[in-house]
């Protein structure tokens, strides 16, 4: 039976299946932005402001993959983003190339996201001991070798994820592109059917994802929040209505992983609190 990289075992294919994912997906996004090289390589290198929801959903797709595909699957869209990654290069505000697979910038990316996810879906409500957040970050390694990492340079609990962001925080600022980042994360340049869309999208995902961001994030990119207990609340509303959707059409976008996951596996590894391990 392939169970691909992690397995219905893991906190990560429970985690993962539930629909505060998408804030959370976004809010990764703020942050990663903080940081001036791995920000001036997606301005450099992405095509974002022509295809607005691009790489949010190529972003969900990896993670998906990741965390419910096969290991085939898994081996492919790694080959795919190492290639990706390997052939980019872009400048830094002086001027100076770099590549997009330096290690320090994959890093923060990995850190950036899986920091993201755990902290905004615990803050929607869902519910994890501490062993079991340490778990998801032990687990989370795996996921960051994919890219080029070494395992034992990854934090591996949220003791060693604070370490590396009190680490890393002399370097994040505010600049030209995270505010480029910052506006078009809050109002994608979307048109058609979907632009009817964006004054509901803006305040209940653009602004939330960006109000949950850490307060030290938050003030480093210097733009109002909701006040905390409004965001949070806000954050829990909307993971409950998400929640009133069946979990099959909500498992179904991006790309239906966690469902083909259960046709390959079989109905038992649906994702669900129950099955956390311990």
């Amino acid at each position: 039976m392939d169970v691909g990289l992690l397995g219905p075992g893991t906190v990560t294919w429970q985690l993962h299946a539930d629909p505060a994912m998408w804030v959370a997906g976004i809010s990764s996004l703020y942050l990663q932005a903080l940081h001036p090289r791995a920000v001036a390589a997606v301005v450099q290198n992405s095509n974002f402001r022509q295809d607005p929801l691009g790489r949010l959903l190529r972003t969900a797709n990896f993670v998906g993959t990741v965390s419910y595909g096969s290991t085939e699957e898994v081996r492919r869209a790694a080959a795919h983003v190492r290639g990706v990654h390997r052939s980019l290069r872009a400048k830094d505000a002086a001027g100076r190339s770099f590549r997009v697979d330096d290690p320090e910038l994959l890093l923060w990316v990995h850190c950036a996201e899986v920091h993201s996810f755990l902290t905004v879906l615990r803050r929607a409500g869902y519910r994890l001991t501490d062993a079991q957040a340490d778990r998801y970050y032990d687990e989370q390694r795996r996921t960051a070798a994919l890219v080029g990492l070494h395992e034992d340079e990854v934090p591996g609990s949220a003791r060693e994820m604070a370490d590396y962001f009190a680490a890393v925080l002399p370097e994040l600022r505010r600049t030209e592109d995270s505010e480029v980042v910052y506006r078009f994360l809050h109002r994608p340049p979307v048109g058609g059917v979907l632009r009817l869309g964006l004054d509901a999208y803006e305040p209940l995902l653009g602004h939330l994802a960006y109000s949950v961001l850490p307060p030290w994030a938050i003030a480093l990119h210097g733009h109002r929040p909701y006040p905390e207990p409004a965001a949070t609340a806000i954050l829990r509303a909307v993971r409950a209505a998400a929640l009133l959707v069946p979990a099959p059409i909500r498992w179904g976008v991006p790309e239906g992983h966690v469902n083909k996951a259960i046709h390959r596996l079989g109905v038992r590894v649906a994702p669900r609190r129950a099955q956390l391990p311990s």
